[in-house]
């Protein structure tokens, strides 16, 4: 049997489909594989990169460089920033290509980093930028290292309130596999929506390894058919006056995030059974703590299936996607949710009648095995 023609840098060449890589190695493939996606739908785009390191995203702008022939071969720019608010208007200023005569490409897509601390900082640049908008062919994915156990950082720290508080959709990726393909729906989304958006990246994923697809063609973008763009679009403009700018950010652009993120299920069910008595949702790395969980516990997809278990995995964090997590309750007697936050490194369970949060692993545990049993009940009733 002849062996397979493998090398270090498979992981940026795209003609590799299957590929093994860390997370930082994932979030510089990224770019690639969005640059490949424009030039087979006919577009000439570009990217920029900027931000300033801190872990767990510490390594990123060394492997930025180390794949700068890589980068410039599809047309992407690494300038790492001063510090993380002046690389914030760096990329908010790579949206205005087009707004002026001379541009060379038809729309620069952006990606800004930086630790969570970074974010903080960063605020009024990130504000003023999503309330200005993306360009229709750019659109921008913020990353943001978050430290929840406060392993290499002063404080532990999280960034989806501050994200939201800007009004950034937020993804929460649970895999290497949803770096790329969130990423790619985030880019999708940045452009529909006008708005950038935030991707959380925690040291337990962005410092994994693992195989995963790379593929141009493996996300099918979805336009929705039940939003209706409003004239003139949701798209960075000029002149734009500061109140028109935040009712369309308000408004629109807000409907425009639900209504794609239902077009393209960004949260699905990935668990059902019939019927459903006891429905859980979970998130990022919870979803993976989730899964672990049951898995210790014994129990089988097959097992849970017929102990009445319903596992809603949610990646666009905020704003939450009301119609399919209205479905993921439907028919369950008590409804789950689990989350990860800087509070805890642990995984928080909460249920929707009492609020029960555990932050130690025996516990954690203890509440799966609760659950497992209250399906057990409601069964034999």
């Amino acid at each position: 049997m002849a062996l397979m023609d493998v090398g270090l840098d498979d992981k940026y060449r795209l003609d590799t489909k299957r590929i093994f890589l860390s997370g930082t190695q994932a979030l510089v493939r990224l770019p690639m594989l969005q640059r490949e996606r424009d030039r087979a739908h006919g577009l000439n785009t570009a990217g920029f990169i900027s931000g300033y390191r801190g872990s767990p995203l510490g390594m990123y702008d060394h492997a930025l460089w180390r794949a700068k022939s890589f980068l410039k071969e599809h047309d992407i720019a690494f300038v790492p920033g001063l510090n993380e608010d002046l690389a914030a208007t760096a990329v908010w200023g790579s949206q205005q290509v087009g707004m002026f005569p001379g541009a060379k490409v038809d729309g620069v897509f952006g990606i800004w980093y930086g630790k969570g601390p970074g974010v903080d900082r960063s605020l009024d640049a990130l504000k003023h930028a999503n309330s200005a908008g993306t360009s229709p062919n750019g659109g921008v994915i913020a990353l943001a290292g978050d430290d929840h156990g406060c392993q290499s950082s002063t404080l532990a720290h999280q960034s989806e309130q501050v994200f939201a508080s800007a009004l950034m959709p937020v993804v929460n990726p649970a895999t290497l596999q949803d770096y790329l393909d969130l990423g790619i729906l985030g880019f999708a989304l940045s452009r529909y929506s006008g708005c950038w958006v935030g991707f959380k990246a925690i040291s337990e994923t962005v410092e994994s390894s693992a195989s995963i697809v790379s593929d141009p063609d493996r996300i099918k973008i979805i336009m929705p058919d039940d939003f209706e763009m409003p004239p003139g679009g949701l798209s960075i403009r000029w002149p734009d006056p500061p109140l028109e700018a935040e009712r369309r950010l308000h408004g629109p652009k807000m409907e425009a995030v639900a209504a794609f993120a239902r077009a393209n299920r960004f949260d699905r069910i990935v668990l059902d059974s019939k019927p459903a008595r006891l429905g859980i949702m979970a998130t990022g790395k919870a979803y993976l703590d989730l899964r672990q969980a049951l898995a210790d516990l014994g129990i089988t997809d097959a097992e849970a299936q017929d102990l009445g278990l319903r596992i809603y995995k949610v990646a666009l964090t905020w704003p939450l996607e009301a119609n399919g997590a209205r479905a993921s309750r439907k028919a369950c007697r008590t409804c789950w949710s689990s989350r990860r936050s800087a509070a805890s490194s642990r995984t928080s369970w909460f249920a929707s009648s009492t609020t029960w949060t555990h932050r130690s692993v025996p516990l954690w545990l203890a509440s799966a095995t609760k659950a497992a049993h209250r399906c057990c009940r409601a069964r034999a009733n």
